[in-house]
């Protein structure tokens, strides 16, 4: 039991591919039940996801031009440019500290200006992907970086009501989606893993599920604080995402596959003892010490992972496909919540409507369980874009069609989103799973950068928001998903390996 595990040989390859369809069995069947501890543990760590959409969408409040009013109608009027207005004739409605927009008095600046702070985020969220996104499948594992992240975004939180311009705030919003950007990925892995392939979709639909109650509560909370400063929403949502981090630290368990990768059989064996039969825990103990743990000197290194995709040329081809699939269904998802403010409608009603959205696309979700994954993808990814374009046609004259198209596009889009999620867990073995979900999260992240400043642009003409995330979802799935294999109904693997010869059987 103390020694350590000797190397595997070519002569031992036979021994090897042996054990290893016997070990995944074993992980099956003791994640295979799922009761009241299982059920807390992913809604503890889908907690995260809660605190993370406020975070995304946040801007939509304290980045909007506020409703101004003349003070001197002798040379104002509601039909006034206000950048040729003196400041004596106008006045915001409200105090000049509700956004950001008119306390450093950006109601006349470029769109690059406007646009910046939302895409300094997404550009925090790209290199912190690209930096963290190892560390979850290599040293710190899911549940650490899952508290370091949360922990560290809320905190920043917390200091970006010490901006004192546009600059130091955009600054600040780097800082916030550096460190959230890990926080989607360790959630939707670390409770993927901790189940069986039967209940991987159930435990996804609990994390959409409080990604989308944080999203509905948002607009709740800058209502309250409506007359309020910007700051005092930043204030609300990061204090309360400082105690889950807590607590979160305090009661989340590890995913028992990674601990098995890292050869820590005897806190993985616990946990899968924990939830097996007792029939089957006494040959569990012995067959999963079986399992060959991943050699430190030469695999086991901070950036592994990375060189292990570039080694397998199947591998590669898969991984940029799906960021490319990922970049159109992402953009859309991420930017159409900011676009709300092009549509002509109250702010807050717009995002409620928006968010509810995501109640019945949970619901679609679930049931698309039994259904193959590339199909359900691109025909929610066309509808979505479809309707986008839609928008654009019908224009402002009829805004009650503009919102109700907005609003399908938006659940079509949500649906395909939370689809392809799944989809991508299934793609790839638990040596890089975190990784692989992490670079794939970047992709949809790149395309975000540049959606501030077209729904920014967007406020005069539709066909710089509406138009080009239309065009960009229907082009990226059409062109992508024949690429990319079925994954319905698949057991996760846990080497590149294992993966490998999986797809060859299937193939």
């Amino acid at each position: 039991m103390g020694e350590s595990v000797p190397i595997l040989t070519n002569s031992d390859s036979v021994v090897q591919e042996k054990l290893f369809p016997s070990s995944d069995e074993l992980i099956e069947n003791g994640l295979r039940r799922f009761g009241w501890s299982e059920i807390v543990q992913c809604i503890l760590v889908s907690g995260a996801m809660y605190f993370d959409a406020q975070q995304s969408f946040i801007a939509i409040y304290t980045d909007d031009y506020p409703t101004w009013h003349c003070t001197d109608h002798t040379t104002c009027t509601s039909y006034s440019d206000i950048c040729k207005l003196p400041k004596s004739s106008w006045a915001w409605d409200g105090p000049s500290s509700k956004t950001i927009i008119s306390q450093f008095g950006l109601q006349c600046a470029s769109s690059f200006i406007t646009g910046l702070p939302q895409s300094s985020f997404f550009i925090g969220c790209l290199v912190g992907s690209f930096l963290l996104a190892t560390l979850a499948d290599t040293s710190l594992g899911r549940k650490n970086l899952l508290v370091l992240s949360s922990l560290s975004m809320s905190l920043s939180s917390v200091i970006i009501v010490f901006s004192t311009n546009v600059w130091i705030y955009s600054g600040f919003k780097f800082l916030i989606g550096f460190c959230r950007s890990s926080i989607g990925t360790c959630v939707l892995v670390l409770v993927t893993e901790k189940v069986s392939t039967e209940w991987r979709f159930t435990v996804g639909i609990v994390e959409y599920f409080c990604f989308t109650l944080g999203y509905m509560v948002l607009p709740a909370i800058a209502y309250l604080n409506r007359n309020s400063s910007w700051k005092s929403l930043y204030l609300w949502t990061s204090i309360p995402a400082i105690c889950y981090s807590v607590i979160a630290y305090l009661f989340v368990t590890e995913s028992p596959r990674w601990l098995l990768m890292q050869g820590r059989e005897q806190e993985a064996m616990a946990m899968l003892e924990g939830v097996s039969s007792v029939e089957n825990g006494s040959n569990l103990t012995g067959r999963l010490l079986k399992v060959p743990a991943k050699q430190k000197s030469s695999f086991f290194q901070l950036y592994s992972s990375i060189a292990e995709l570039f080694e397998r040329r199947w591998a590669l081809k898969r991984m940029l496909a799906i960021m490319v699939l990922g970049l159109g269904i992402g953009m859309v998802y991420f930017s159409m919540p900011l676009a709300v403010r092009n549509l002509g409608f109250d702010i807050y009603l717009a995002v409620v409507f928006n968010a509810f959205m995501e109640i019945p696309s949970c619901v679609a979700t679930y049931f698309l369980e039994n259904y193959r994954r590339k199909p359900s993808i691109l025909a929610f990814s066309v509808a979505s874009g479809i309707c986008c374009i839609l928008c654009v046609v019908v224009g402002s004259g009829l805004q009650v069609a503009k919102v109700g198209l907005a609003l399908v596009a938006f659940f079509c889009n949500v649906t395909a989103y939370n689809v392809f999620l799944i989809y991508i867990i299934e793609l790839f073995p638990t040596s890089v799973r975190n990784t692989t979900t992490s670079l794939i999260r970047q992709a949809t992240v790149f395309g975000n950068i540049f959606s501030p400043f077209f729904i920014s642009a967007g406020r005069n003409n539709d066909v710089f928001s509406y138009g080009v995330l239309g065009v960009v979802i229907i082009m990226t799935s059409c062109l992508t998903l024949v690429c990319l294999p079925e994954t319905k109904g698949v057991a996760l693997c846990d080497t590149m390996d294992q993966q490998e010869k999986k797809d060859n059987m299937s193939a």
